[in-house]
């Protein structure tokens, strides 16, 4: 049976992270380290000026994602296969731990990262992915020895903007935007900060990285008034019209609250299943109410649901949003929480609207049970932007305005809105795959499943927040907010993610499919 994930639960000893390298700030989070430290600073001297100039620079880690290259595990493989991706995440935490906690040390030696750091990770990281290897051989399965080559990590720049970390990179927030997909193209600025990056202006100290250390920072905002208009009208981000004058033109809406009994956890059962704080990260969950780490599809199914119609005991869950206005919320000391940096107060939605629409192109049909999908990249900023699927408004602005790089500042009045729009074409055979994604598809351009993909209900995930308008001054953000992240993608937006298993009743689903098929608006 899975844990009761109502009951906010205290951090583990030993899931500690790097906790004797953690410096404790307002009760909990890590303290990144000034990265912009100017070369006074450093000893005197021509090396000990190179180090400082070295340590400016670096920000973060970008290791490459094992998990993402994967492409066939066996079932016997798949725990352990789980387990040791867990692992190569925690060992980036705490790779990132040492870097943000290690400040002199990489003014004082401009070898340090290397020496003290990203070796000593290279080498962990081989090892697990060796231990990946066995597990799969051992199953039976083919290993692609290119993997071997993924052990080495990187550190990445302060001023680097959002998604050059890896491949896919993009300049202003432009979107790598898979055909079909329902979401907005790159975002133009009219001459404002669009990076998506930190500033280095040479002497920022740490109110500029927020509450936890680790972002976000000015850079990541934006008053949406001054963004010149981006969206595509027809294609808005609340679903209006998404599926054209033809095809299955109805919808089906599932009213599921906006998580008011704290369901959270830092877990995540579809990417780390039996891994405790897999998401390294805190959950909203809505909809089924006994998704865990350690939940099995038997245990979903026969769970109670925080949704209207009770026959939809799906689970959707999503990072929470959380205002870095200097307080502490329940898991301050908690793994995945404060302890990893995301710190601050967690704002319930106000609004979280979950809607089902069509094809644009013809019917589609039902999705399976226990499909698992999931939309965005929490480690886009270090991955790059292949995955990332991010929509970022104010209200009265959405058919105007998305964003991707850089979180909304909203005029008074106005509520933020986050906007997903998940993957609606389906192998027809699988509910998962080895990386979680290949199992499905954004629809083309023309509305079309390619590679004989079927095209299934377009899950649409609409969440509004009443959040205090964060003010920029003088290259800081007062009073930011962020969404939750893996500690080394520093609160960046482009991170933004969610998460579906299908756990519709047969019944319920068929009436969905029929609804949408005939143009009908159901609920």
């Amino acid at each position: 049976m899975g844990r009761n994930i109502r009951k906010r639960r205290s951090s583990m000893a030993t899931k500690a992270v790097a906790a004797s390298a953690a410096l404790a700030l307002g009760g909990g989070g890590l303290i990144w380290a000034n990265f912009y430290a100017s070369a006074h600073e450093s000893n005197s001297g021509q090396n000990s000026t190179k180090a400082a100039t070295a340590a400016a620079q670096v920000a973060t880690i970008s290791c490459p994602d094992v998990g993402q290259k994967l492409t066939n595990v066996p079932n016997g493989a798949k725990q352990g296969v789980a387990t040791e991706l867990a692992n190569l995440d925690k060992q980036i935490t705490e790779a990132y731990t040492r870097l943000a906690s290690t400040r002199q040390a990489q003014t004082n030696d401009a070898s340090f990262v290397q020496n003290a750091i990203t070796g000593p990770l290279k080498e962990k990281r081989a090892a697990t992915i060796d231990r990946i290897r066995i597990n799969i051989q051992r199953s039976g399965g083919q290993f692609n020895s290119s993997l071997s080559q993924l052990a080495a990590c990187t550190t990445q720049a302060a001023n680097t903007n959002a998604g050059q970390a890896g491949n896919g990179q993009q300049q202003n927030g432009g979107q790598n935007n898979t055909g079909g997909q329902q979401q907005n193209g790159g975002q133009q600025n009219g001459g404002q900060n669009n990076t998506g990056g930190q500033q280095n202006n040479g002497n920022a100290g740490q109110a500029q990285n927020g509450q936890g250390g680790n972002g976000p920072v000015a850079a990541d905002f934006v008053d949406i008034t001054k963004v010149q208009a981006n969206a595509q009208l027809g294609v808005g981000a609340n679903g209006a019209a998404v599926n054209g004058n033809s095809g299955s033109r109805g919808t089906f809406t599932s009213s599921c609250g906006t998580n008011g009994n704290d369901n959270h956890n830092t877990d995540n059962v579809i990417v780390a299943p039996g891994v405790t704080n897999g998401a390294h990260h805190l959950h909203d969950y809505v909809g089924n109410q006994n998704n865990d780490a350690f939940a099995s599809d038997q245990e979903l199914a026969g769970a109670g649901t925080s949704c209207q119609n009770q026959g939809d005991k799906s689970s959707y869950f999503w990072p929470v949003l959380r205002v870095q206005d200097g307080s502490q919320d329940f898991d301050q000391n908690n793994d995945g929480g404060g302890k990893e940096g995301n710190v601050g107060k967690i704002l319930q939605p106000a609004q979280a609207q979950i809607k089902f629409v069509g094809n644009k192109k013809g019917k589609v049909v039902a999705m399976p049970t226990a499909l698992r999908i999931i939309t965005g990249d929490a480690k886009a900023f270090v991955n790059g932007n292949a995955n990332a699927n991010v929509n970022w408004s104010c209200t009265g602005f959405e058919n105007k305005v998305q964003l991707e790089t850089q979180y909304p500042i909203c005029p008074q009045g106005s509520q933020v809105v986050r906007t997903t729009n998940f993957q609606s074409c389906w192998d027809g055979q699988n509910i998962d795959s080895a990386n979680h994604r290949t199992h499905v598809a954004f629809a083309q351009a023309d509305g079309t499943c390619a590679n004989g993909f079927k095209a299934i209900p377009q899950l649409q995930v609409r969440l509004v927040y009443n959040v205090p308008a964060p003010k920029l001054q003088n290259g800081t953000v007062v009073q930011p907010y962020a969404v939750d992240s893996f500690p080394e993608n520093l609160h960046k937006p482009i991170t933004d993610h969610n998460d579906f298993i299908n756990f519709f009743s047969t019944n319920l689903m068929n009436k969905m499919v029929n609804c949408i098929n005939t143009g009908k608006k159901c609920k």
